[in-house]
């Protein structure tokens, strides 16, 4: 009984060896493509970059979009910046890059072009699409300390970012901002208001929005402009 069990014992190592042996191959050969990957990564954030200052910049964006056929306008270009989290509009920094890529698991030209339309999917889910709306704004403020965008700004970022989901709203809120003389700037609790007002209320009709409930009083003012305007 006893010899038997040391046969079984030397066996059972054997294998474990065996599956040892398995693993650390799997492993070796995971990080060696894992390292091939973030080489390809990083030759084609330098086919882009600048080479003085080490960052793709908007001349570089502009070859980046022409490469994928994808306008500098899409707003794809912008959910691209989102997913690599980039701070500083119009740049990406070779560690933003790589965050971007290695999460859309593209490290070709023609790879992220395939990916964009999956990436549009992801950012659409309710789940993220908040994050993204607020994180567009934050993008587009260009200077140290800067909290809110001019008029002219806004308009073309809503009719980026929320056109294709609520036009009407959008629109209509973009020709109060432009007929109107109180506000140069928007701020973010204005934006923000704004996708909350899209959400909830009714369109066209307005029926149920209250005035006395805790929105910004821009949009308190849109809504008396839009309602005298179709009384």
């Amino acid at each position: 009984m006893r010899r038997s069990s040391t046969r079984k014992t030397g066996q059972s190592n054997s294998a474990a060896s065996v599956n040892s042996s398995a693993t650390d191959l799997f492993r070796s050969a995971s990080s060696k493509a894992t390292s091939k990957e973030l080489e390809r990564i990083d030759q084609l954030f330098y086919s882009y970059a600048n080479r003085s200052s080490n960052l793709i910049d908007p001349e570089g964006i502009e070859v980046l979009c022409s490469d994928v056929e994808v306008d500098h306008t899409d707003v794809r270009i912008l959910m691209l910046a989102w997913k690599m989290k980039a701070e500083k509009q119009g740049y990406f920094t070779l560690e933003e890059w790589r965050r971007g890529l290695k999460a859309l698991r593209t490290d070709t030209v023609s790879k992220l072009k395939k990916a964009l339309p999956e990436l549009e999917k992801e950012v659409r889910r309710p789940s993220n699409f908040v994050d993204f709306y607020s994180y567009a704004f934050r993008y587009c403020l260009t200077e140290e300390k800067q909290k809110s965008i001019d008029i002219e700004s806004i308009c073309e970022l809503l009719d980026l970012v929320l056109g294709s989901q609520f036009q009407a709203q959008v629109d209509s809120f973009v020709e109060y901002l432009k007929t109107q003389n109180d506000y140069k700037v928007v701020n973010m609790d204005q934006w923000m208001g704004f996708f909350r007002f899209c959400n909830e209320i009714s369109f066209p009709d307005l029926r149920n929005y209250d005035p006395e409930l805790a929105w910004p009083l821009i949009l308190d003012n849109f809504v008396e402009w839009r309602r005298a305007k179709h009384s």
